[in-house]
């Protein structure tokens, strides 16, 4: 059934952790492990939103197979003027220890310092549908970045993605209606997020991170870098990320979570493919919308199911993207 649909909202967002790298080598550290280059972000002041490409980047962390560990929105906030830089990596909760951990395994020597801080650090999402209205105004301890727009029911919806540190004026704040459009929001954006069920189970170009802008392919050596460049240029990545929904989900709901694997009707033996982010939609109550990853092939004819061979149907819908070719 149909549900009451917010134009704007502000929600924290349990599902979101930060990752801090700071000090002198702390861009030199970041350069040589993720995707997509930090060496030239504009810095942006506390308080203040980094917005655009020159502030705000798409990254993603690979292990030495290619395959993605994690994925992060990053930009650059120095405490002050004068001060050392300070990266701020928003990224999934359920991975951020292990990623802060694995970064903070290659610092060595460097003076940087890399800190999970998550249980210092509240997610805040903000959201409205006009580019024409301000952006919400940021206290200035707070860490905050734009996110890319999104179509939804033929409006444009800006994000914000903001950290504050917690403590006692700063209270969690989830409203449920927010909590839920922000979340179909970032569905329908086909911008993937690695999630700990997903990790170390897709090259990037499998969830359209290059198509995405989180690949830059002209930066350095970083861990995975020859396979994604190989799998780019020689066009191996025969897979790629769509979405889709199922409605309606009855009992079904339970099925549509990241990991849950997809099975093709013309082959049930083995799964075609998997699901990399689910949410309730905000426009349905018995509908959820899927980023999916599956072979492209599977996309010509037949039914894809979700999680077992006689599962929900998916329901295909279009990118808002246009794909990089391969």
């Amino acid at each position: 059934m149909p549900t009451t649909l917010l134009n704007h909202g502000f929600t924290a967002l349990p599902d979101w952790g930060l990752i801090l790298v700071e000090g002198p080598d702390a861009a030199t550290l970041l350069q040589s492990q993720l995707s997509n280059s930090v060496v030239s972000l504009k810095r942006t002041e506390s308080g203040e939103i980094a917005q655009g490409p020159e502030s705000v980047r798409l990254v993603g962390y690979c292990n030495p197979k290619g395959r993605l560990l994690a994925s992060a929105w990053v930009g650059l906030f120095p405490e002050s003027v004068d001060s050392d830089d300070r990266f701020a990596l928003f990224i999934s909760r359920d991975i951020a220890a292990s990623t802060a951990k694995r970064l903070s395994m290659y610092v060595l020597r460097s003076k940087v310092k890399v800190t999970d801080a998550s249980s210092d650090w509240e997610v805040f999402g903000d959201y409205q549908n006009s580019e024409a209205e301000q952006l919400i105004t940021m206290p200035k301890d707070s860490l905050a970045l734009k996110m890319p727009g999104v179509l939804a029911e033929n409006q444009s919806f800006q994000r914000v993605l903001i950290a504050q540190r917690k403590s006692e004026t700063i209270q969690s704040s989830i409203t449920k209606a927010a909590l839920t459009r922000w979340n179909n929001l970032e569905i329908l954006s086909a911008i993937p997020r690695i999630v700990l069920a997903t990790q170390e189970q897709f090259v990037p170009q499998m969830i359209n991170f290059e198509s995405v802008a989180g690949v830059d392919f002209r930066k350095g050596c970083y861990p995975g870098q020859e396979i994604v460049a190989r799998s780019q240029y020689r066009g191996a990545v025969k897979r790629r990320l769509q979405l889709a929904h199922i409605q309606p989900i009855l009992s079904s709901s339970e099925l549509a979570k990241p990991g849950v694997e997809l099975f093709h009707e013309a082959d049930t033996s083995q799964p075609c493919g998997m699901v990399v982010l689910a949410a309730a939609s905000s426009e349905n109550s018995d509908r959820v919308d899927l980023q999916i990853e599956c072979k492209l092939d599977v996309l010509e004819a037949g039914e894809i199911h979700l999680g077992m061979s006689d599962g929900p149907v998916l329901k295909m819908d279009s990118l808002p993207y246009s794909l990089l070719e391969i």
